[in-house]
This record gives C-alpha cells, structure tokens and sequence, in this order.
C-alpha cells in the first residue's frame, strides 16, 4: 500500500511535465464552444449519423463524426470519444464505415445508447492539417488537443450527461484514449486495445515508431529511439489515472504492443483497472469488445 501511494504520488506530480517533454506543452489557448459544420446527416438502424466539422482552434476544422442514439426515452446520455486505430479512411473505422467489425465500436456503443464522437487524426482520413506548421512539436499533442476540444464539444451538448465522459480506441486510439484522459480529467472511464506496452518491450526497445511525424519526433532527435532515455512510460500514465475506470485488452500475440509489457505495465494500475488477454494477435476480438461496454456501464452506474 506504501509503494502504491508513493507510486501515485511521484505519477501525478511528474507525467504531464514528462509527457510535454516529448510531446510539447499543452496549449494555453482560450476554449470557447467549437463552431461546427454540419456535413452530412443520416440515421440508420436507430441511430443519427452526422458528419460534422467542429473548430480545434482558430481556422482549423477537424473532421467527425457524432453519433446520436435516437429513441432512448429522452434525457441526458454518457458520451465516448470513439477514437480510430491508424487507417487511411480514419473516423470512417469506429462508425462502422471501413475496416471489419471489430473496430466499429464507436456505432456498437451508438446503438447501446451512448453518444460518440470520432474525430480524424492528423493525417488520416479527410484530416490534412499539418501540426508541425501550426507550431507543435508533435502530432501528438496536436491530437490531444483535438480531442479534449471534441470534449468540450460534447459537454456543450444539452443531449450529454457531463459526469459519464469516456474515451475508448484501439491501437493508435487506444494509446490516445490514455493520453488524452491524462490531460482531461472529465473523461472517467478509458477502454484501450492494443494501445501500449511498456517502452522497453516495444519492438525490442527500438522506439523509431513512435518518432515519426504522426507521434513524438523529439524521441529521436532528443532520445535516440531509447527507452532508458524517454522522459515518460507507460506505467507511470497508469498511475496518474488510477482514479479513473480503465478497461485494457491486451492481446497475447499482439506483435505490436508486446502482451509482458503491459501486465508490467499494469502493476502500477488503480484498484478500478481491468486487464483481459484475449488469445489473438492486434486485434479488439467480440468477447472483448462486449465486456469492455459491460465494464463501461458498470463503471457509469447505468442499468
């Protein structure tokens, strides 16, 4: 109990200075309410589909879609960012629009009856912004910002219960789903797969994946693609939000985020952290999926 205290304490004292070490800082900007462009609106099996545009910042319009139950009684709903994995149709993925069916969760929790919200990340699908000629020293912290503004967006939305805020994501959104709740804490409850491991296991300790441009550049530049070097990781993130509900699948042939990693990893998680290992490779299989929605409700208070 000493060492998990301890462990929390140093976590939220030093991730997000560690994290904008890599990353660059978090935008001191002003948040009003984004404007938002309606695209184009559809409903589809109980569900109304609107592709959207909503303002990141001044002159810059991320692309989205916002999925909103239809006939649910009336009253206020929970609300997920629904973050895509790394595809070139992007938001298209978690709505059930590209890619198979085991990355539609964003239209899965749509039709259980929770609002979602599935942004493009930089460079993927419709996205063309360039966050290196706006002034961040990463696409990361670009996405961060993205996506906490597609929360502020949510809660400015009479349909949208404040106090049940979620993110979930696989693979590129799994990893999002984490960093974006360190720097938010309205989001409450975080489903990541195949989203991380820890640092060291990553590609035998070679992380040239994740200096390129769509991530941290610095790691190469500043910390030679080294684990040993790289001011943050990822058991550390854990500790920072083990007050938040977090749901973790983790895949036991996942040749991507090393599975002993994350249960390294995992050691350093709140009492409110669930950990499943399904036995197949970066992929978010069915069973998976569906316990991480009960968990989800569970740990919304929903009947």
């Amino acid at each position: 109990m000493i060492f998990s205290i301890v462990t929390l304490l140093l976590a939220q004292a030093s991730v997000i200075p560690q994290m904008e070490q890599a990353m660059g800082e978090f935008p001191k900007k002003e948040r009003p309410v984004p404007a938002v462009r309606l695209i184009e609106e559809k409903e589809m099996d109980g569900v109304l589909f609107r592709k959207i545009q909503y303002e990141s910042e001044p002159g810059d319009w991320v692309p989205a879609w916002l999925l909103i139950p239809r006939n649910t009684g009336g009253g206020k709903r929970p609300a997920m960012l629904s973050l895509h994995p790394t595809h070139p149709q992007g938001k298209d993925v978690p709505v059930g629009f590209a890619a198979d069916p085991s990355r539609h969760y964003g239209r899965e929790l749509a039709e259980r009856g929770f609002i979602t919200i599935s942004p493009d990340y930089p460079s993927l699908g419709e996205n063309k912004a360039d966050p290196y000629q706006m002034g961040y020293l990463s696409t990361s912290m670009k996405a961060i910002w993205n996506h906490v503004r597609a929360i502020d967006l949510l809660v400015s939305m009479p349909e949208v219960d404040n106090t049940r805020i979620g993110a979930i994501g696989h693979s590129l959104g799994g990893h999002n789903s984490l960093f974006v709740a360190v720097f938010d804490s309205r989001i409450k409850v975080i489903v990541t797969s195949c989203g991380f491991t820890k640092m060291s296991h990553y590609k035998g300790g070679n992380l040239k994946g994740w200096s390129g441009w769509r991530y941290m550049p610095k790691i190469e530049s500043e910390y030679e693609n080294s684990p040993a070097k790289i001011p943050f990781d990822f058991p550390e993130i854990l500790a920072f939000l083990s007050d938040r509900a977090i749901f973790v699948s983790a895949p036991l042939n996942d040749d991507n985020f090393d599975v002993e990693g994350v249960q390294l990893s995992m050691k350093s998680a709140g009492k409110r952290a669930v950990a499943v290992y399904p036995n197949t490779g970066h992929e978010f299989p069915q069973d998976a999926r569906e316990e991480s929605y009960r968990f989800i409700r569970v740990a919304f208070d929903l009947r």
